[in-house]
């Protein structure tokens, strides 16, 4: 009977903590639920990218049709995109944005619980387009091609709609709710020149979300109409224009990256001074540039369709060189901030240091694409794929995997092995430059995107088997990144509060928090509150190094 009473507990035990992961309105616990299931969708996009790197290794079809082909392809990115980049960012924003801002919660917990459950729901509409026929439009959903049942009859493009809306709307609340509490919740003495440069970011994207996501939306529901109804918004034969979806998609789509880069911007700049000891460089330049970035980015979204020949060129190229600017106060102000310190090379600094690097080169490459003449010979070749992925891998993966390494004893209470995140920093650095540089060549060559064979002839072969060998060593690298995970779990808990000795108030409560966050909270007279606390006096100097300086320090 003991027995038997002793397993019952424990299975009620266990369902009771299911029912309340489950059922939680808790910022924490919803984080971590966006943050594990965003990287189950980051594991199934790249399943999808091997296949598709797979096929491309040597000339000819291997063992993909065309139109299996063109469903990996669109797929891979719209996973990539909206269930793995865009929800894991929101997920660490949703644990960390409230301790940053000394808050107890979200301004809205259930409707910070409906968003991620909206999410769900979207990801599995999407997914299960597979099951009804494939959706072989690409991310961008491209009219006639989306638009038009005679040539996608598939009932898999119309649940991708409904997936896209879905999403959409998900995103549209939990834009709102972030802007609520960093507005209205912040600890007393917190005024905005005093936030932490994660919750600027993460304000400045909430933005972009709610100006961009209602237009996209709108434009999938008239994709929706055309399709089902007989609408006709984008039928040049009842009146439509297929060039009108191309600029209600790229209004959403060039804000969508900064969506998907800021936050990345604002982990870099919480990592690099904790790990150089020094303070921010330019804090308020730093804040200034990333309302410019958010700003400008609704004035380029017409540099996709210089193309078309139906956009004022000069504008927009103007403004697509403009945008450089703010972004490279950044990259001047990360590396002063550096510049001079003692650094750290812990795993979250290489990270962040490898994204300083790799990110110059994605964004170097996409000024080129400013130049009209340059766009016009690269415009649909690899270039563009080579570009887009040096912002999105090297930029926000590697941003996010910073993020991951620096904010997971906070999470976890237990620190990541730094012998296994190093092996995985150099497998991820390694294996982007093989796969996606030899694609800056392809494209100078010619090399169209969304093609599944190449003739033999065409000299391209060496470069895409190259490519192939660098998307599966970014593959492996993901390895060591889930067994450091899996075996940090089953130590014991270290209950450091704050092991990198930071300076934000996310690290003056425990690890993990309490349900309630915070205890008490130091006074707050500058943007990095802990530090204040833990060296009054020091001001804006240095950080002085701490009595037992983690391993691997150097100066």
């Amino acid at each position: 009977m003991g027995t038997a009473t002793a397993h019952a507990g424990t299975h009620v035990s266990r369902r009771s903590t299911v029912l309340e992961w489950l059922t939680t309105t808790d910022h924490k616990k919803i984080g971590v639920m966006y943050m594990v299931t965003s990287f189950a969708f980051f594991m199934l996009g790249g399943i999808l990218a091997l296949g598709i790197r797979s096929e491309l290794a040597v000339p000819g079809l291997q063992f993909l049709t065309q139109e299996t082909y063109n469903q990996l392809f669109g797929m891979h990115a719209v996973m990539m995109i909206f269930l793995f980049v865009m929800p894991m960012t929101v997920g660490l924003a949703n644990y960390i944005v409230p301790l940053q801002l000394g808050a107890a919660d979200m301004a809205f917990p259930r409707i910070n619980a409906l968003s991620f459950w909206m999410l769900i729901a979207g990801a599995v509409l999407i997914v299960s387009a597979f099951a009804f026929g494939g959706s072989p439009t690409g991310w961008t959903l491209y009219v006639p091609l989306s638009a038009n049942t005679d040539f996608t009859p598939m009932t898999g493009v119309d649940l991708l709609l409904l997936g896209l809306v879905v999403l959409g709307f998900a995103s549209i609340f939990g834009a709102i709710n972030f802007m609520v509490t960093i507005f209205k919740m912040r600890a007393p003495g917190m005024g905005l020149l005093r936030m932490p440069m994660f919750v600027w970011t993460t304000l400045v994207t909430s933005i972009l979300l709610l100006f961009s996501l209602p237009v996209v939306a709108a434009g999938l529901i008239m994709i929706f109409i055309d399709r089902n109804y007989g609408g006709g918004f984008f039928d040049p034969a009842m009146g439509g224009s297929p060039i009108l979806w191309q600029h209600v998609f790229w209004f959403f789509g060039h804000p969508e990256v900064y969506i998907l880069i800021l936050p990345a911007f604002g982990v870099i700049s919480e990592v690099l001074p904790v790990f150089s000891r020094k303070p921010l460089f330019g804090y308020k330049a730093f804040i200034v540039a990333t309302a410019a970035i958010g700003a400008l980015g609704f004035t380029v979204w017409a540099h996709h369709m210089f193309a078309t020949g139906m956009v004022y060129l000069p504008f927009f190229a103007f403004f697509t060189f403009l945008i450089a600017v703010p972004t490279g106060v950044k990259f001047f102000n990360w590396l002063a901030t550096m510049w001079g310190g003692h650094l750290r090379f812990d795993t979250p600094m290489l990270f962040a240091v490898g994204f300083i690097a790799l990110f110059l080169i994605g964004g170097l490459d996409g000024a080129f694409l400013a130049v009209v003449p340059f766009d016009f010979m690269v415009h649909e070749t690899y270039w563009v794929i080579s570009h887009i992925h040096y912002v999105l891998v090297a930029g926000a993966v590697f941003a996010i995997f910073a993020a991951l390494y620096y904010w997971f004893p906070k999470i976890a209470g237990r620190r990541l092995d730094e012998r296994l995140g190093k092996v995985q920093f150099w497998a991820l650095f390694i294996g982007t430059n093989l796969a996606f540089f030899p694609q800056h060549l392809l494209g100078l060559d010619g090399m169209i995107r969304r093609i599944s064979d190449y003739s033999p002839n065409a000299g391209w072969a060496q470069l895409n088997f190259l490519s192939t060998v660098g998307a599966f060593l970014i593959a492996f690298s993901v390895l060591p990144f889930l067994w450091n995970v899996f075996v940090t779990l089953r130590k014991p808990m270290e209950h450091e509060a704050d092991p990198w000795d930071a300076n934000t108030l996310e690290w003056a409560t425990s690890s993990p928090p309490p349900p309630w966050n915070f205890d008490s909270l130091p006074e707050i007279h500058s943007e990095r509150p802990l530090f204040d606390q833990k060296y009054p006096g020091v001001g804006h100097g240095p950080t002085p190094e701490p009595a037992t300086e983690s391993e691997g320090a150097a100066s």
